[in-house]
C-alpha cells in the first residue's frame, strides 16, 4: 500500500485520492496538498481527543444536522484547549471608535410603484405596457388623480391595494434595475421613463430617502466582544493545530490513518522492518519527512544493489542482526534512546552504518594475563 507523509501523518494514497475532491486547487499539486494538511489535522486532533479521554457528545446545527463523532471530538478539543481572554471593555470601546462606519443604521428609502405585466416573449405585448406605462407616468405628473388611485385602477402588483406603496426598504431589497432609478431621484419625484424588470413595466415614484444613524457604542458593544473573541479564537486554533503538526512533524511521523480512516500511532519497531515487508516498504515516505538526503543515498545504494529499496532495507536489517558487534549495538541504542521515534533513529543508525563503511580498529600492543 502506497502512503505518504503530510505534517508528521502518514496516509494512504487512497484516502489521499479520495479527499483531493474535497479541496478543489489552482493546480493539482495545490489541491493535493491541501487534501494531505486537511487529512493530518484530523488525524492529529482525533488522537489528542484520545490522549484526552474524550467522548464524542454530537451536537446539532442550526438546521437540524449532527455532527458525526469524529466532528464532536475535534470540536471538544479545541473547545478545551484553545482558550481566549475576554475583550475588555476599552478594546471593544477602540474598534467602535477607529471603525465608526460600521457601526450605523443602514440607509433606508420609502417607495411606490405601478407595475405593468408583460407575457414574456410577447414584443407587441410589451410595446403596447411601455406605451400605457408611459400615459400613466404623463397622467399623473400632470395631476389627473393622485399616484395612489392610478395604483388601485392599474397595477398589476399586490400593492395596488395600498396605493402602489413598496414600503420600508434598504439597499438589495428590490431588483438592480428598479433600485438603481429610484435611488437616483429625489423625494417625491416621479421617474420620467417606465423602467423594465423581469416582472414586467414600472411607474416608480420615491417617497422618502432615510438616512443611516450611528449607533450607540452601548448598543453594538456586544456585537463587537463577540467579533473580537471570535477572531482571537479562530487566530488561536490556527496556532494550537500549527503547533500540533510541527511537534508531530519533529518526531518524524507520529500517526499513521488507516483505510477505514482510523488513526494508531505511526511508530514501528526495528523487528517489523527485519520481518515486515510492508513495514519496509513504508520506509520511503517515513525517510522523505524526516531525512531525504538518507532516503536519496538509500534509494541509490538499492539502485545499485539491484534490490527494491524494502529488500535492500530488510537485508541490511538482517545484516545488521547477524554480524553486530557490542560497539554497533552501542551506538544503534544510543542513537535510539533519547529520539520521538526510537524505531525510526535506530533504522536511521543501521542504514547509515550500511551505507559509510565502518573504520577498523586495530590493536597495536597485545598485553598478555601476569
Amino acid at each position: 500500500m502506497r502512503t505518504i507523509v503530510f505534517d508528521g501523518v502518514e496516509i494512504p494514497e487512497t484516502l489521499l485520492a479520495r479527499e483531493v475532491q474535497n479541496h478543489p486547487g489552482a493546480s493539482a499539486a495545490e489541491a493535493r496538498n491541501a487534501a494531505g494538511h486537511a487529512l493530518a489535522i484530523r488525524a492529529l486532533l482525533l488522537n489528542r481527543a484520545h490522549e484526552l479521554g474524550l467522548a464524542p457528545q454530537p451536537e446539532h446545527d442550526e438546521d437540524g444536522r449532527e455532527e458525526t463523532p469524529e466532528e464532536a471530538l475535534v470540536r471538544a478539543v479545541l473547545d478545551l484547549e484553545v482558550v481566549v481572554a475576554e475583550p475588555s471593555a476599552g478594546e471593544c470601546r477602540r474598534v467602535y471608535e477607529a471603525e465608526r462606519g460600521r457601526f450605523r443604521s443602514p440607509a433606508l428609502f420609502e417607495a411606490s410603484h405601478i407595475l405593468l405585466e408583460v407575457p414574456a416573449g410577447d414584443d407587441a405585448a410589451l410595446a403596447e405596457g411601455r406605451a400605457r406605462a408611459v400615459e400613466i407616468i404623463q397622467r399623473v405628473i400632470a395631476g389627473a388623480a393622485p399616484f395612489g388611485e392610478f395604483a388601485r385602477a392599474f397595477s398589476d402588483c399586490p400593492s395596488a391595494g395600498v396605493g402602489g406603496s413598496l414600503g420600508q426598504l434598504q439597499t438589495g431589497d428590490l431588483v438592480p434595475e428598479v433600485e438603481d432609478v429610484l435611488t437616483a431621484l429625489q423625494p417625491g419625484e416621479i421617474a420620467a421613463e417606465p423602467v423594465l424588470s423581469r416582472f414586467g413595466w414600472h411607474v416608480l415614484r420615491l417617497d422618502r430617502k432615510l438616512p443611516g444613524q450611528d449607533l450607540p457604542f452601548d448598543l453594538v458593544e456586544p456585537r463587537i466582544r463577540l467579533h473580537l473573541q471570535s477572531r482571537a479564537w479562530t487566530a488561536a486554533a490556527a496556532r494550537y493545530v500549527a503547533d500540533l503538526a510541527a511537534e508531530a512533524r519533529a518526531r518524524g511521523v507520529a500517526l499513521t490513518l488507516t483505510l477505514d480512516g482510523g488513526v494508531r500511532e505511526g511508530s514501528a519497531t526495528l523487528g517489523d522492518f527485519l520481518t515486515d515487508a510492508g513495514a519496509a516498504a513504508r520506509l520511503e515516505p517515513w525517510l522523505a519527512a524526516v531525512d531525504p538526503g538518507l532516503l536519496e543515498r538509500v534509494r541509490q545504494a538499492a539502485r545499485d544493489a539491484g534490490e527494491p529499496v524494502a529488500d535492500f532495507v530488510q537485508a541490511a536489517m538482517a545484516e545488521f542482526v547477524a554480524e553486530a558487534n557490542d560497539e554497533r549495538w552501542t551506538n544503534l541504542i544510543s542513537a535510539a534512546r533519547d529520539a520521538e521515534d526510537p524505531a525510526l533513529a535506530g533504522l536511521a543508525a543501521v542504514l547509515r552504518s550500511k551505507l559509510v563503511p565502518q573504520k577498523q580498529t586495530f590493536t597495536l600492543i597485545r598485553r598478555t594475563p601476569a
